[in-house]
């Protein structure tokens, strides 16, 4: 895939969408994760491009979801799966009057990282938990951030909701919500463009089918594209849970994962994950075997 990626990004400023260029190479019409993470860094930037073209529509959508988590309760962590350039988490958070103590969010490429850290800062936010990750095995300890949700980051990943669901609700301590393409509730021209572009569907009976407990499920209140309506699913994992404070963990054996120097190193499994323009690379791929980390070396 690398090999290509002068190509693909030749597509990309000619206009083209990419993660169809990839679906017509596997003549399938699911996204994979390459085919994402391609997609998404070749875009970095442009969010807040958008954020800046629509600041009206911003300040309604984050308000809304800043009075929906404190209508929850107090909350010590939360996170956004799938931060991209953290302009719905940043607005979110200094719009809510009891602010986390952590303010969580990843995305699965880098660059939307690096832009979402300069993003967070310029909100006084701050961008210490802004790392790399990948939704289905995301860098973290079960339960460990009171408040999980997402904004349209599941949305490409049809045919897998229910390990996006399962990988969210281990992570989430009190609430997962969901703020994903409402197929369900959908006209039947939006429904048809959410298949063209295999998007997520019944997040709901994905929920109810794992057991989980939903409290409530409808269209959000402010929706920017009538043919990819925003449902709002609210699932209660356990609302009387001790605040969480969020630790990493190695992608790949779920150990933990401990800062040193300029990496984080999981003794478990022997890897290092470096640490790149002040981003934590979480992906498992980034891991690094380094059997000898932090043994002396004699001469």
């Amino acid at each position: 895939m690398y090999s290509e990626i002068k190509k693909i990004k030749e597509l990309f400023d000619s206009g083209a969408n990419v993660m169809e260029y990839f679906r017509s190479l596997s003549n399938s019409r699911n996204n994979s994760i390459e085919a994402i993470k391609v997609s998404y860094d070749l875009q970095a930037g442009t969010y807040i491009g958008v954020y800046k073209s629509h600041r009206e529509f911003n300040n309604l959508y984050t308000g809304t979801i800043a009075s929906l988590l404190e209508s929850l309760g107090s909350h010590k962590s939360i996170l956004e799966a799938g931060v991209g350039e953290a302009t719905t988490l940043a607005n979110v958070v200094e719009k809510m009057t009891n602010k986390p103590e952590y303010a969580c969010g990843f995305d699965i490429s880098w660059s939307r990282i690096n832009y979402a850290r300069a993003f967070a800062q310029s909100k006084q936010v701050s961008s210490d938990w802004l790392f790399t990750g990948d939704l289905f095995h995301i860098p973290l300890r079960d339960n460990s951030v009171d408040v999980v949700y997402t904004s349209h980051s599941i949305e490409p990943n049809g045919g897998r909701e229910k390990e996006a669901l399962q990988e969210l609700y281990r992570i989430a301590g009190k609430y997962l919500i969901l703020l994903e393409p409402a197929y369900e509730l959908a006209s039947d021209e939006a429904k048809a463009r959410m298949e063209h572009h295999g998007y997520v569907r019944g997040l709901k009976s994905t929920a109810e089918s794992l057991g989980y407990n939903v409290k409530e499920y409808r269209l959000f209140d402010h929706i920017i594209n009538p043919l990819n309506p925003t449902g709002l699913l609210i699932i209660e994992k356990n609302s009387e849970a001790v605040p969480a404070t969020p630790q990493f963990a190695c992608p790949i054996t779920g150990g933990t994962l401990d800062k040193s120097g300029d990496c984080y190193y999981a003794a478990e499994s022997l890897l290092a994950y470096p640490v790149i323009g002040g981003v934590p690379c979480l992906l498992a791929e980034n891991g690094i075997l380094a059997s000898g980390f932090n043994k002396p070396i004699e001469l």
